[in-house]
């Protein structure tokens, strides 16, 4: 979002890299709030999230509220529906009126892109880091520009380099990850996005990771910015926000419409008629528990134990850590030549992981060779990354 829609900006606050092969403790009490099969080592959490108990528990007694009376219950939702996404903008310190509720990230790229008017000529730029339906979506409104980020790309001035190199005439809008899914760094720096608005572009950020992973998520200063909350903000599934800037709220259009269509953005896009909302008005739980927590040591905690089993990774042979953002629960490594160079061959080595060693990764395709991605959340404990490391160079033989 702008500066003039956030007054209370403020300063990034990532803890700081852990000493070089620290061993990170368990997080306290943090596997017992989570329902996850402790069987599996859940190493996953960026793609999908997990929901923690307390959560589930407001969600379940709101679908309950609805089973008692449904005429009580939506005829009131779009006042709690505000009261919900007021509490939100609080946590992100952002504008209510300016965020909305929304599915996913993918729903937010189309009603970011539909808001903005394209001239027959114009262009809009990805990245090949992108997400694969947001890059999708923009290639269904206008003629696209990828511009290839290579991986081993040293630092964030790097990044912003290689997308203003790709900038021409013709670019009409930008579509960024703000941290990208399979590299996990930071594309959308604020620096990035006030050069871009300089030469014209209109910003589209996928956060899907920000939200509950960076301290100050809306930072980046973006025309449009959507993200999930269901990943690192604990929220159920299917829980994620729009936030629009000011100039262009006025052309926010629900995909479908709606009996709140007359009250406008963010209402209009918010009503779905009978849909279930309880994930929604349950989302504040989730931001509320984090804070309860100590969001600071619940970031700290997670940075520092996807540090240690990246580090642990490093010590396999062909495996490569690639450069990273400080602070993020989350890092990569490229895997050895040939492997996972394809969509399908990263989804195979990721399921025979998953069912063979009983851990939860992605694995992420590359020409030449693909990437592992892990993650560090409350629930993980040190061991799990130790298991992962021990039995992955077997797993990989296996795949060579």
């Amino acid at each position: 979002m702008t500066e003039t829609t956030r007054p209370d900006h403020r300063p990034d606050r990532r803890p700081a890299e852990p000493p070089a092969g620290e061993r990170p403790g368990e997080f306290p009490g943090g596997p017992a709030l989570f329902r996850l099969d402790p069987r599996v080592a859940h190493l996953n959490h960026g793609s999908f999230g997990a929901v923690p108990v307390p959560v589930q528990e407001a969600q379940a007694a709101l679908r309950a509220e609805v089973h008692a009376d449904p005429d009580a219950f939506f005829t009131t939702l779009p006042d709690r529906l505000e009261q919900a996404r007021t509490k939100i903008a609080a946590h992100l310190a952002a504008d209510p009126d300016g965020l909305a509720f929304i599915a996913n990230a993918t729903e937010g790229a189309n009603l970011a892109l539909d808001a903005v008017p394209l001239a027959d000529g114009e262009e809009i730029l990805v990245t090949d880091h992108g997400y694969g339906t947001v890059t999708a979506a923009a290639a269904r409104r206008a003629p696209v520009t990828t511009v290839a980020l290579d991986p081993a790309l040293p630092d964030e001035d790097a990044v912003r380099e290689a997308v203003l190199a790709a900038v021409t005439p013709r670019t009409r809008v930008a579509v960024l990850d703000h941290v990208s899914s399979p590299t996990a760094r930071i594309i959308a720096s604020p620096r990035l996005i006030a050069e871009l608005r300089e030469r014209g572009v209109t910003t589209v950020v996928d956060g899907a990771h920000a939200p509950g992973m960076l301290a100050d998520p809306l930072a980046t200063g973006a025309d449009f910015w959507f993200g999930n909350l269901h990943k690192w903000g604990y929220a159920p599934s299917g829980t994620a926000l729009l936030a629009v800037a000011p100039q262009h709220r006025h052309r926010i259009r629900a995909l479908v419409p709606s009996w709140e269509d007359g009250h406008g953005f963010p209402r209009s896009v918010e009503n779905r008629a009978t849909a279930d909302y309880t994930g929604w008005l349950a989302a504040p739980e989730g931001l509320d528990l984090i804070e309860a927590l100590d969001a600071a040591k619940v970031r700290a905690h997670n940075s520092t134990l996807a540090a240690h089993g990246a580090a642990l990774l490093a010590g396999i042979p062909g495996l490569t850590p690639l450069p990273h953002t400080d602070g993020l629960a989350m890092r990569t490594l490229r895997l050895p030549p040939g492997i996972a160079q394809t969509p399908d061959a990263a989804r195979a080595l990721r399921e025979e992981i998953a069912a063979r060693l009983r851990i939860r990764v992605l694995i992420w395709p590359w020409p030449g060779g693909g990437g592992i991605r892990i993650c560090g959340q409350i629930y993980n404990r040190p061991e799990e990354y130790a298991r992962l490391a021990a039995a992955l160079p077997d797993q990989l033989l296996r795949n060579a």
